[in-house]
């Protein structure tokens, strides 16, 4: 039987670093909604044309047309056994239709909640630095700081802070996750596939705590 494994949490709660290592570990694909976005509107599909449309009116792309793309996506032969979802759902609409996608699919689904200190939160975000080159290298001032400054470590790339991750901005999306997220936490939880876990440890533990619970739900 496939499984779902929806990863939630606030902003750098863990959740991209742990989804990356756990979809290895589990031989299960990591699918990220805003991947399969960029991925149609590159290619130009039917389904990026139409979510182009809504973009360039400066609107959000409906949850109908993001609900296509991964249904898409979960045809493909990779995802026989499911897939690891990292932001997604972030509405409980898009919650309750992603519910349905997976009862059609017999599959089951498990949802983990991360949860981490805001005091944490802020440390780990503020101290992040991107690197701007490709966007894809990241380092932290305290945690991987460059050999040298301001330079990534992995290509040479000049290092900056994003604009969401200076700390006034950071309270506020904290503030916007936990106004969206609740009502995501109550439902999985009627659901009776929530697990909580304390993401302020070890990366290694959460990871071996998340991989034993995603082996549970097999």
């Amino acid at each position: 039987m496939g499984r779902v494994l929806i990863l939630l949490g606030p902003p750098g709660a863990g959740k991209g670093t742990q989804a990356a290592r756990l979809g290895r570990r589990l031989g299960l694909p990591h699918v990220s909604t805003g991947d399969l976005l960029r991925e149609n509107l590159e290619r130009g599909t039917e389904l990026g044309l139409g979510a182009r449309a809504y973009m360039d009116q400066g609107e959000l792309v409906p949850d109908a047309l993001v609900l296509d793309m991964l249904r898409a996506r979960l045809e493909c032969e990779d995802c026989r056994g499911g897939c690891l979802l990292d932001g997604f759902p972030r509405t409980l609409p898009q919650a309750q239709a992603l519910a349905r996608l997976v009862a059609e699919q017999g599959w089951r689904m498990l949802a983990i909640s991360l949860e981490v200190p805001d005091g944490v939160l802020l440390e780990r975000l503020s101290g992040r630095r991107v690197c701007r080159r490709d966007g894809a290298h990241i380092q932290h001032v305290l945690f991987s700081p460059p050999r040298q400054a301001g330079r990534c470590d992995v290509c040479g790339g000049e290092l900056y802070q994003r604009e969401d991750d200076r700390p006034g901005v950071i309270g506020r999306r904290l503030e916007v996750y936990r106004l969206q997220t609740a009502p995501l936490l109550e439902f999985f939880s009627a659901l009776g596939v929530l697990s909580v876990l304390d993401g302020n440890r070890d990366m290694e533990r959460v990871l071996i705590e998340i991989e034993r619970l995603a082996q549970e739900a097999a």
